[in-house]
């Protein structure tokens, strides 16, 4: 089997940015620490096997190499209720092109983040096509 395994991320907060996926039911697996026993990251665990690296840095690039995540919740209303409760923005839940329901928002650190619920209607669950309303943006010249 293969399956994602981790995405990594920047921080220039990592009790801020363990705090928001905190209210996600993500929570630290373990921890790394450098020679100094500064705290320089962790591992967020997901209820399986599959997980966020966050890595300490001075400040977060302005644009960073991962365009959004998406995590698939269960409960999406509680979830984005766990948000909003802690302070969080979070939108207003919506059904998507692709038949699954999505509320988005952003970590501390900028990071887009698609909140997702599969149902049985989602392409994600049976495959097909989804069409949307979509066009790359042109080279830069």
């Amino acid at each position: 089997m293969i399956k994602l395994a981790h995405v990594c991320i920047e921080s220039a907060d990592l009790e801020g940015t363990e705090k928001f996926y905190a209210c996600l039911g993500i929570r630290r697996q373990f921890e790394f620490r450098n020679k100094q026993e500064m705290l320089v990251g962790y591992y967020l665990k997901f209820d399986d096997a599959t997980f966020i690296e966050v890595i300490r840095v001075d400040s977060v690039r302005s644009e960073g190499a991962v365009r959004h995540f998406a995590i698939e919740a269960d409960n999406l209303d509680a979830v984005r209720g766990a948000l909003l409760a802690a302070g969080y923005a979070a939108s207003e839940k919506k059904l998507e092109s692709d038949h699954t329901w999505m509320v988005t928002c952003r970590d501390p650190n900028g990071i887009f983040i698609e909140l997702q619920q599969y149902d049985v209607h989602s392409m994600q669950r049976h495959g097909g096509t989804c069409v949307v309303d979509y066009q790359p943006r042109p080279k830069a010249s």
